[in-house]
């Protein structure tokens, strides 16, 4: 099994040039919740692309609702770079997702609505996973802030 690339242990620059604090050891609730991202959104990507393509299409042969997938893979690169802003707005897309796994779940046929739970499942990893991020690494900022009397 391949571990994740080691974590940056500088402070990452965001879109608006304030700096986000990286730890300089991860710890291993912070790996884990990285992994469980990485991991989830991976496989709502596959599902999406199988679902749709191969295992329960709209349409006989594929259907171009495939391309629901490319959204995820936006946030795929910010997740393997550790940035916390990613995270931030991922745990907001992911509730997209699953509405539309909710829906289908409740409306599809047998195997369409397997599928959907699967992704609910998926959904709801990613954004437990997404948020415990979050707070971990804000609650390890806080514990390095010096605290002024």
């Amino acid at each position: 099994m391949s571990q994740l690339p080691p974590l940056d242990p500088q402070p990452v620059t965001t879109t608006d040039g304030t700096l986000e604090p990286a730890p300089a050891a991860a710890s291993a609730p912070v790996q884990l919740t990285r992994a469980l991202a990485v991991g989830s959104l991976l496989g709502l990507i596959a599902l999406g692309l199988a679902w749709e393509l191969w295992l329960a299409p709209l349409r006989p042969g594929g259907s171009w609702l495939a391309i629901k997938v490319l959204p995820l893979c936006i946030p795929l690169a910010g997740l393997l770079k550790h940035r916390m802003y990613t995270y931030r707005w991922l745990s907001l897309l992911v509730w997209v997702y699953f509405t539309e796994g909710v829906v289908r779940a409740w409306s599809d046929k047998p195997p369409g609505h397997w599928l959907a739970m699967a992704q609910v499942v998926l959904c709801v990893l990613l954004f437990v996973a997404c948020a415990a991020h979050v707070r971990i690494r804000l609650a390890k900022s806080k514990e390095k802030m010096p605290t002024s009397a």
